[in-house]
This record gives structure tokens, sequence and C-alpha cells, in this order.
């Protein structure tokens, strides 16, 4: 017989609902997760723009002005690292946490403490890598692909947070994997058959794959590096019998398929806005789903096309230009879909779709500057110039990082109730688009020109073109300020969301009640 009183009860109900600094704590909630996920996003891509600036204002002129060439390195490291583990995937996660229990009609994630664990340590993780740059010999300055020898031999003693935070990073990302793989097999609602999974569902549970298989591969070189550099191994010390090329193919097999992890959910973005505004259903669905999880797959037989110049044998440069080409035929598959959908569909320009756009025209840019890269005689005049930086900016903040913008001016009325300001976030965008050109596509051309990456001088001749960059690069840091008002205005209040924000459209997952969601292609359940 139970002896629970009723006082008793009171307070279970009363813990199981926390507030304040609890609630953000011990949340399990998705919704709660997902919010924590974007904060931390927002804050760490500030984080690491500040670094950007650093470096762009080192690069305004010639010669060596602001910062010595150590602290240099350092910036270019942790603006890397920061970007792509704290920013890019941080926020695809909060989206997906968010979105894709909706999107199922799923009442959770299917793990929901391994979520807000997943989350929590983060926040350490970051702590750990930027609490390294004040010790003394200063941070980690190897660059953000962390090279050995210079990770090993060359390295100061910040190595040793340096790998342990990248280990915190990749359980975070290794169980945000696993979460999102079983809500999605395990969790969908009756009916829901897997070709009728929004395609931002699909675009994440291909993600979620390649995550799993290349976080232990990260891990492995990280601690390869520890053991070389305090250790005495030789993974990658040619005096001990090791190899220094070792790591880089260990690094890019990891490498390479991450780019797609940080790009993939932005195609299921993509792939829920173009619809939506176009008034019409997505165009060539199945064939979306098979282009995703051929990208995933070739991503795995791509990755030493970074290293071309490491003197590979002509038979393995030959396959790995071929599969890079390759690479480009399912990624030419998506942007044609995108472009049918909206071909004599009754479009209108609303801020996600003003960012959609951008992202499918700019990200094509980055993809054929990515094939010519691909073209292995050609990679040696290309590689680690600054036409590089062009390319894989282009794919990463035109691609990535609008996607993500997109997706949150597109779900704001979805999670706030109220609409943002479309005339801010019109402004938002035309100052993102033009800025973010000035500072990324002039690079192509001191690239050709021969201008290395990475070096905090350069000859004479670079001169006006860094100077347009690095303005281009400033306007796009304060355009962003921009963006952080209309979200903090949106969440504090304002014009209340009707029940359709993007009234007409179709394809909105979230816009009909539970237990029915549906996909782009049935009728929505008329709502009473």
């Amino acid at each position: 017989m139970s002896t629970v009183t009723t006082a008793d009860h009171h307070d279970e109900h009363h813990d199981h609902k926390p507030t304040g600094i609890k609630r953000w704590l011990f949340t399990t909630n998705h919704k709660d997760i997902g919010s924590l996920y974007l904060i931390f996003a927002l804050a760490m891509f500030f984080l690491g723009g500040a670094m950007a600036m650093v470096i762009r204002l080192e690069l305004f002129q010639p010669g060596l002005q602001f910062v010595d060439p150590q602290f240099f390195n350092q910036m270019t490291t942790m603006h890397g690292l920061i970007m792509v583990f704290g920013a890019v995937m941080p926020a695809f996660t909060g989206l997906a946490n968010w979105m894709i229990p909706m999107m199922i009609g799923a009442p959770d994630m299917a793990l929901p403490r391994m979520n807000n664990w997943s989350f929590w340590i983060l926040p350490f993780a970051f702590l750990i890598l930027i609490i390294s740059m004040f010790l003394p010999g200063g941070g980690p300055d190897f660059g953000w692909t962390f090279y050995a020898p210079l990770s090993t031999t060359y390295s100061n003693d910040s190595t040793a947070l340096f790998v342990f935070a990248v280990h915190i990073m990749g359980i975070s990302s290794i169980m945000g994997a696993i979460n999102v793989i079983v809500t999605i097999v395990n969790m969908r609602a009756p009916g829901m058959t897997w070709m009728k999974l929004p395609l931002f569902v699909w675009t994440w549970l291909i993600t979620a794959f390649l995550l799993i298989m290349v976080m232990p591969v990260l891990a492995g070189v990280v601690t390869m590096v520890l053991t070389d550099k305090y250790f005495a191994t030789s993974f990658f010390d040619a005096a001990g019998g090791g190899d220094p090329v070792l790591f880089q193919h260990i690094f890019w097999f990891f490498g390479h398929p991450e780019v797609y992890i940080m790009i993939l959910p932005a195609f299921g973005i993509v792939s829920a806005i173009v619809p939506t505004f176009a008034r019409k259903k997505l165009f060539g669905y199945a064939s979306m789903v098979y282009a995703t999880a051929s990208i995933a797959i070739l991503s795995f037989l791509v990755w030493a096309h970074h290293m071309f110049t490491t003197g590979m044998p002509v038979f393995a440069t030959l396959f790995f230009m071929y599969t890079t080409m390759l690479i480009a035929v399912p990624t030419g598959v998506k942007v044609f879909n995108w472009v049918a959908t909206m071909w004599r569909g009754a479009m209108t320009f609303e801020v996600p779709m003003m960012f959609a756009l951008a992202f499918i025209v700019l990200f094509t840019i980055g993809g054929l500057s990515g094939v010519m890269l691909a073209i292995t005689p050609a990679d040696f005049q290309y590689h680690d110039t600054y036409f590089v930086v062009a390319h894989f900016h282009y794919v990463l903040v035109s691609g990535a990082v609008f996607s993500i913008v997109a997706a949150v001016y597109y779900w704001l009325p979805k999670w706030t109730g109220h609409m943002y300001d479309e005339k801010l976030g019109q402004l938002h965008f035309w100052c993102s688009l033009i800025s973010v050109n000035l500072l990324f596509f002039p690079m192509h051309f001191v690239g050709l020109a021969g201008m290395p990456r990475r070096i905090p001088d350069y000859a004479l001749q670079f001169a006006d073109f860094n100077a347009f960059v690095s303005v281009g690069g400033f306007l796009f840091g304060l355009s962003q300020l921009i963006f952080l008002w209309v979200v903090i205005k949106c969440a504090r209040g304002g014009v209340k969301a009707p029940a359709k924000p993007w009234d007409g459209a179709e394809g909105l997952e979230w816009e009909v009640p539970s237990p029915a969601p549906y996909h782009t292609f049935d009728t929505p359940p008329q709502v009473k």
C-alpha cells in the first residue's frame, strides 16, 4: 500500500518544474535545450567573429601593426576552432533539438537526460580552450587543423588543454547524434514512413550517422598528438619511425566528412524554406533524399584532396580528383531541385527566403571554386593560398551561417509567438549580403596571385585588395549586431504571430496541431 501523502505529491510536482537557473541547468525539455544550444552558438559566433576582426585588422595594411605573429597564429587557430565546433555545429544541433520532435510528431527527444548532458559539457570545453590562451607561452597557435609536427614538436604547453577541450566537444557531438538517430528511428508518429519525413529530419539523420563515424577518428588523432608531445611516442615523428603525413590522412578522414556535417542540415533548412515561399511542394523529394545520402557516402572517399601537395602516387591523386568531382553531382541535383521548386511558383520574398536564395547562389559559387581546387595540377597553385580561404568561407559563411540565420527568421514566430521586425530583418540581409561578398570575393584574386594564408604580413601588391577585404569584414561583423537586436526584440515581444505566420504557404511542418504531422505532399488536415 502506498504511503505517499498529498504534500509529497505536491513537492514532487513542484520539483518537476524548477524555475530560474535550475530550470536551465536541469532541463530535459527539447525546446529549452534547443534554445540553450542556439544562445551558446550565438555567443561563440560573436567571440569567433571578434577573433576574425583581429586577423582582418592586422591584414588591413602590409607590415606588422597590431599583434605579433605568434598571437596572430593563435587568432587564426582559435577563430577556426570556435566557429566550427562552437558556432556552426551547436547552432545546427539547437535547430535539431527544437524542430525534429515537432516535425515527426514526437513528445520530446528520445534521451532527454543525455540531451541535457551533451549541451552542458560544451561551455566547459570552450572555457578550457579559451583559458589556454592565458597560459605562459600562449594558446594553441598551430592552425585549426593542428598539423604535426607543429602541434607536437613545435607547440607550447597549451596543447594538453586544447586536446582535452576537443575530446569534450567530440563527446558532446556523439551524444547529440545518438539522440537524433534514436529519436527519428523510434519516435515518428504513426503513419510517418521514411519517405514522408521532412527533409530537415532526413538531412539531420544522415548528419548524425556522419558524426558517429568521424568523431572517434578525431578523438584518435588528438590522442596521438597528445602522446607524441608528452609521452615520447612517434606516430608523426619521422625520427622515431613515424610519418607526419599520416597525421594529415587521419585528420582529413575526419575533416572532410566534418565539412559535410556542417552543410547537410543547411540543405534541409533550405529545402523547408524554398517550398514555403514558392507556395509549391518541393520538386524531386526522393532525389533529394538519395542525393543527401550519396553526398554523405562520397564524403568518406575524398579526404586526400586536401593533400595533393604531399607527394601522393599519381594513381591516388587521380582517384581523389575524380571522387571529388563526383561529389559535385548530387550537390548539383539539390541546387537544380531548389530552382525547379521556385520555377513558376507564387514567390514572395520575406527574410527567410532572401537568406535561402542568397545561400543557393553563394553556396554554388563556393562549390564551383571547390571543383577548381579538385583539379590536382591546378591545386598545386591554389594550395595554402587565400583562394582556399575564399572557397571554404563561401561554403561555410554564406552557406552554413546564412542557412542558420534563415532558419532562425523562419522559425522565430514558432519559437517566440511573435513576428520579428521585417524591415530590420531586410536591413540585416542586405548589409550581410553586400559585406560578405566584399569580404570573401577579393580573396579569390589575391589567392590566385599567390598570397599565402595564415601569414600576418604580405607583399605590397596585395595591399589594396586586403584593405577592401578588411572593410568588408568589419561591415559584416557590424551587420550581425542588427541580427542580435532583431532576435532580442522578437523574444521580448511584439506583433503576435498568426497561426500560419507564412500564410498561404504549404509545407510548414509545424503549422498543424499534433497529432497529425504531414509532409509537403499531403494536403494539410483542416484546422477547425
